[in-house]
């Protein structure tokens, strides 16, 4: 992983995968896309390279401004209290923050509200019980979050960047798909592990072997018509 060590290039290469995928649900050229979790806009460029209009949103600072000078179209904000109007985004799209929401259902729900009737809610996250699910503390978190954190004090003198209970929660495939399948507003169109081979979907289907064996959930749900 060098989230940490090189975000430019593994973001780079993450935003060229996000374009990927979501093309093949919706069309991008022309639709207003809002990237919950946008961070210093790494994905602005290829979204806006595919004809895509871009908004991006995040609560940190930090984040914002991890390249300088927080990117164009970039805005301060929680992603459990858009402030964007319901029903006026045609895309709502979000790369690996559920886990770090406090409440991922209620910013799985804003997604669903701001987006259009018949538009496109592509959602992906790293599954708790996944070799990653710890983050930087892995795979001390099998052991429990609050252990692996304090572990990680005790041998780096500092604590992670992703810190459980804080900025880090454990959230689960089974979690997100009963979510994804009970919500009113939107229908689930597929769900899928987001790096692994077509032929592996199975696998989110099957409970407790999807925890382990998923890596990373996509979720991807169509807002349904005549919802607000």
């Amino acid at each position: 992983m060098k989230e940490q060590s090189d975000p430019d290039h593994f973001y780079q290469i993450l935003a060229a995968d996000s374009v990927r995928q979501i093309s093949t649900y919706t069309p991008l050229d022309g639709r207003l896309i809002l990237d919950v979790g946008g961070g210093p806009g790494y994905f602005a460029d290829s979204f806006r390279a595919a004809g895509a209009r871009y908004l991006g949103i995040d609560p940190d600072v930090g984040e914002l401004s991890a390249r300088g000078e927080p990117a164009a179209g970039m805005v301060r904000a929680s992603g459990t209290e858009l402030p964007v109007q319901t029903g006026s985004v045609d895309v709502c799209y979000s790369s690996n923050v559920l886990e770090h929401v406090a409440d991922p259902a209620a910013m799985l729900a804003e997604m669903v509200r701001v987006t259009k009737p018949g538009g496109t809610i592509f959602a992906s996250f790293t599954p708790w019980f996944s070799p990653w699910g710890g983050h930087e503390t892995a795979p001390w978190h099998f052991l429990g979050g609050h252990y692996a954190r304090r572990r990680f004090v005790r041998r780096n003198g500092r604590e992670p960047k992703n810190r459980f209970g804080e900025s880090l929660f454990a959230f689960t495939v089974g979690a997100a798909m009963r979510w994804a399948r009970d919500c009113a507003h939107a229908e689930l169109v597929r769900a899928l592990p987001r790096y692994h081979p077509w032929w592996a979907t199975w696998i989110v289907h099957v409970p407790g072997v999807r925890e382990f064996a998923s890596w990373n959930l996509v979720l991807v749900l169509r807002k349904r018509q005549g919802t607000n």
